[in-house]
């Protein structure tokens, strides 16, 4: 089945001109969708009908909003085999980690369900008689969501879940890559009962999107922009938002460590590592970048990591693989200029080659056939240092790096020294070394004896440096993304009381007084 794929604005299907297809980077042959591409008007038209529905959308109560969150959750649960095979299919990803990244909208909905009736505010007490203080939660209005392909239906549900239920209204453009899952995603949400003018879908490029993005904020038509890609693009709308004193939520990239004390268990390390780094072809914003080992346990770390990814299947990812293809071909030629970066003193393990996997350039054990797809060999490089471009670079894809330390006070220089801080992780059997690694590591995720990956619905994640400005997307911390707090007083003395000026008087005190020894 080919899915045909337009912009849906207000409920309205919009196509401007250019085609693209979405191709399954696992059967190049095999055409997903069919994409017609809005331009800069599109995504304007967009931000308008979405600004003419906030008003309405938001005097839905909370409570109610929840119940359609509730829907939601379960519309994608009943849909989540069809969901997950879509993944596959058009962004390569092994269906068992598919169907994870389904799961993670359910749990998303089944979490936000219930804050629906939660969207707490305080009452604060007065310094004056006869007044009391409020605060509320408030939405911020019209949001301008933008995600990338590697999730295309997990991480998209982190923004539109939150912002639909606060009472904004969004503007949704997904990755130009995964077009169909973003079509697929938008139908549930308006099966639901999300109005298509609530939730307005713009498929375009990016090039577009950052035009149009530009004339709806110079028009005052947005209010919030999340972005889920790489650290470059998120600097150029941290920009653009910042011209209009705007404070955009920033998901981005990362260099993610993975510390090996020499007292890890390495076989649990290994296994963490082998994730971390490849799951996924190592195209997630929190893949394993270099693991750091101690000395002592360097070179057996090394084997039975080499051994683990050697042995590891690669291929079809219907058939239970470790990972399956790169995204896109863009995707493989970026990976060939990552290899670049390998020195003279660095060591290559991991596979029977390197860069992209052909009949000329085999993989052991591979599944399928590696000249229908995009398919590239995973890659261990040894001997990274902390002047290295692979110790700096974020290279998406599989190829982990592997360096040495001697103590604990060098790991954690390691781990932070890359500018990086999203995700990182410790193998250690010591919980002196958990505690201090999470006190003095700058990512805003720490694991313990886990890997750099995976994330649950209601824990706080984002990054820090050149991974986000600090935002959290996730539990309740994302509420303060699409919120604003409103304060209120309520005076019923029948007068104008002056805070700071008419003070009620206090009790006499004798502050002199000492007691006797």
């Amino acid at each position: 089945m080919q899915h045909k794929c337009a912009s849906v604005v207000a409920g309205n299907p919009q196509a401007d001109g250019t085609v693209l297809h979405s191709r399954n980077p696992a059967n190049l042959d095999d055409v997903v969708a069919e994409v017609t591409l809005a331009g800069p008007e599109t995504f304007v038209r967009a931000a308008e009908a979405a600004k003419n529905a906030q008003p309405e959308w938001a005097t839905i109560p909370a409570p109610v909003r929840g119940q359609v969150i509730a829907r939601l959750g379960r519309l994608v649960e009943a849909n989540k085999e069809a969901l997950a095979r879509l993944i596959t299919r058009e962004i390569g990803k092994p269906l068992a980690e598919s169907l994870g990244e389904v799961q993670e909208i359910v749990d998303t909905c089944d979490f936000f369900l219930g804050e629906g009736r939660r969207l707490y505010g305080q009452t604060v007490p007065s310094e004056m008689p006869d007044k009391q203080l409020f605060t509320f939660r408030v939405p911020v209005g019209v949001t301008a969501i933008i995600t990338a392909a590697n999730f295309p239906a997990a991480v998209p549900s982190w923004y539109l879940v939150p912002a639909l239920l606060c009472g904004n209204t969004v503007v949704w453009k997904p990755a130009e890559l995964s077009a169909a899952v973003g079509q697929a995603l938008a139908e549930l949400a308006w099966r639901a009962g999300v109005p298509r003018n609530v939730l307005n879908l713009v498929q375009a490029d990016g090039k577009a999107t950052f035009e149009g993005l530009d004339e709806a904020l110079q028009a005052g038509l947005i209010d919030k922009v999340g972005f889920t890609g790489s650290t470059e693009v998120g600097r150029q709308i941290s920009e653009l938002c910042g011209r209009h004193l705007q404070s955009p939520c920033l998901e981005l990239g990362g260099k993610n460590p993975l510390v090996v004390m020499a007292d890890a268990n390495l076989d649990l390390a290994v296994e963490g590592a082998l994730f971390s780094g490849f799951g996924s072809a190592g195209q997630r914003c929190t893949s394993l970048g270099t693991v750091f080992v101690q000395r002592e346990v360097h070179d057996e770390f090394l084997s039975r990591f080499t051994q683990a990814v050697e042995e590891a299947i690669v291929g079809d990812p219907s058939q239970g693989v470790l990972y399956g293809p790169l995204i896109d071909t863009r995707y493989a030629e970026r990976f060939e200029e990552y290899l670049k970066l390998v020195q003279a003193h660095h060591t290559v393990h991991g596979s029977t080659g390197t860069g992209r996997i052909t009949d000329a350039n085999p993989r052991k054990g591979f599944i399928g056939n590696p000249e229908d797809g995009i398919f590239v060999h995973p890659t261990i490089v040894d001997g990274v240092t902390k002047e290295d471009a692979l110790y700096r670079d974020e290279t998406f894809g599989p190829l982990v790096g592997v360096g040495t330390f001697d103590t604990f006070d060098e790991a954690v220089e390691l781990a932070n020294g890359h500018g990086y801080g999203l995700s990182a992780a410790i193998y250690t059997t010591d919980a002196g070394n958990a505690f201090r690694f999470r006190e003095r590591c700058r990512a805003g995720m720490v694991s313990v004896n886990n890997s750099t990956s995976g994330a649950e619905a209601h824990l706080p994640f984002g990054g820090n440096g050149l991974s986000g400005n600090g935002s959290r997307q996730s539990g309740v911390w994302v509420l303060d993304q699409f919120t604003r707090w409103q304060s209120m007083n309520w005076d019923y003395a029948g007068k104008l009381q002056k805070a700071q000026m008419d003070m009620v008087e206090l009790p006499e005190a004798d502050l002199a007084y000492r007691l006797e020894d």
